[in-house]
């Protein structure tokens, strides 16, 4: 086992790395959803100098070493570039990220009336312990796209000020039954209704609760039910990621996976002012479920970006954009399982993730016999090792829990069957796929200098 980082630290190192967190807790408090995050990366990119790529193609400017783009996909996708100095069919090194975390959407007619109480119905989003979602504050978060082309920001539960929503559980006094049942059934994805309001609205007769609800939500964000058909709303924890631990050597927090690393990915991206070739930072949706859609990684999106990057840089043709493909690195930034003392079983000691360790490589994940995994080639992780170690970053290697046990994936095999060189790499998470995950303050500090010192030498 590697050495507990937090021994080797300076005074500097120290500030440095408290400071870093700061702006990580700041990050995943305001970004809740996919959307959210793409808004405030293009914000902060935007305040360092990147341009939309979209002004590139439509005048046809020309792209040239030093230049800084990004590219926005439906708002839920982002993919930043700084060009280099080589052509770009001598490949890119990539930092890849997903932005969708599990969660619960509401389903497109979720308003109605049960006893005298209001409720929504909903969709469960990802990999998720039902039972998790019962009895918290929740938030709603997401947009309202009305017939007239209009689209509504809605962000419910986050202020002080604001109510918060919430999935009532089963007092203990009458669930016996209830639990009996296995954990998977404890609570069924059709219970997961969200309870809005109790309040009767003054002159109407039939569902006069939902009546209720249906006027504050016009009169707090103009919409009618009927936008609800094309509306994208979450429900997710409400409030701010909080230091944990007496010495505040952790956070507990909604969403690092992955947004842990998408934000050391975007960190590490803004500190490349010139590179030999291109760096890419990309940050996609729908990893959760597949990585599939417009948004998803399995879309064209990344190519057909890349290739108009080519466009704007020579005379375009198929084979560059196939030569760049091929020729490109890239570290799957993606958490990892780490080791939690009160579940040792499912672990294998040896070739685990710990916290305080550093930031973690995964030659694989998958699941049983590796199935469905990226299996990174040997002679890519030893130039990886020799990179951390030049940069003095720490890092440790890790799999998905002991053999036969779970497993999972991520979007690496994606990239990685377009023929470049790709491995999972990022921060070890307690809690994960909770509501509140858990991450080490140091390993999200040793994670944004290995991203840089990957983009600086790879």
């Amino acid at each position: 086992m590697r050495e507990n980082v937090w021994k080797t630290y300076t005074e500097e190192n120290l500030k440095d790395l408290f400071q870093f967190c700061e702006g990580y807790k700041d990050y995943i408090s305001k970004c809740k959803t996919e959307r959210e995050c793409v808004k405030e990366t293009i914000r902060i990119v935007e305040a360092q100098g990147y341009h939309n790529i979209q002004d590139y193609i439509a005048n046809q400017s020309p792209l040239k070493a030093g230049d800084k783009i990004y590219a926005n996909n439906y708002d839920k996708t982002i993919a930043l570039f700084v060009i280099g100095q080589q052509p770009m069919e001598n490949g890119m090194k990539i930092l890849g990220a997903h932005i969708d975390s599990p969660r619960i959407d509401l389903k497109q007619n979720p308003v109605y009336e049960d006893t005298d109480l209001a409720l929504l119905d909903t969709h469960y989003y990802g990999g998720i312990k039902k039972f998790h979602w019962v009895a918290l504050p929740l938030a709603m978060h997401g947009v309202v796209c009305k017939k007239d082309g209009t689209t509504i920001d809605v962000v419910l539960g986050e202020d002080e000020n604001d109510p918060v929503v919430a999935i009532s559980d089963l007092l203990v006094h009458l669930s016996g039954e209830q639990m009996s049942k296995p954990a998977s059934k404890v609570i069924e994805g059709e219970s997961l209704n969200v309870l809005v309001g109790s309040i009767p609205l003054n002159g109407e007769e039939k569902e006069a609760v939902k009546a209720n609800v249906l006027k504050l939500l016009k009169e707090k964000y103009d919409f009618e039910e009927d936008d609800f058909l094309s509306a994208e709303i979450e429900l997710v924890p409400a409030g701010k990621a909080r230091d944990l631990g007496l010495d505040r050597s952790m956070i507990m927090g909604y969403g690092h996976d992955d947004r842990i690393c998408a934000y050391t990915s975007l960190m590490a991206t803004l500190a490349i002012e010139s590179t030999d070739r291109t760096c890419c930072c990309l940050l996609v949706d729908k990893e959760e479920v597949g990585s599939n859609g417009a948004s998803g990684m399995h879309s064209k999106f990344f190519e057909n970006t890349v290739a108009e990057i080519i466009n704007l840089m020579a005379v375009y043709d198929d084979l560059k954009l196939r030569r760049c493909l091929a020729n490109s690195v890239m570290l799957s930034s993606d958490v990892s399982a780490a080791f939690d003392p009160n579940y040792p079983s499912v672990f294998e000691k040896k070739n685990s993730a710990y916290f305080a360790r550093g930031i973690v490589f995964n030659k694989y994940t998958g699941s049983r016999g590796k199935s469905g995994c990226n299996d990174a080639n040997p002679e890519y992780i030893a130039k990886l090792r020799d990179i951390m170690d030049k940069h003095h970053v720490a890092f440790q290697t890790a799999e998905l829990g002991a053999v036969d046990v779970g497993g999972g994936g991520t979007i690496a095999y994606i990239l990685a069957n377009l023929n470049m060189q790709v491995i999972d790499c990022g921060v070890p998470v307690l809690n994960m796929h909770a509501p509140y995950e858990i991450a080490c303050k140091a390993d999200i500090y040793e994670t944004v200098k290995g991203y840089k010192a990957f983009l600086i030498e790879a």
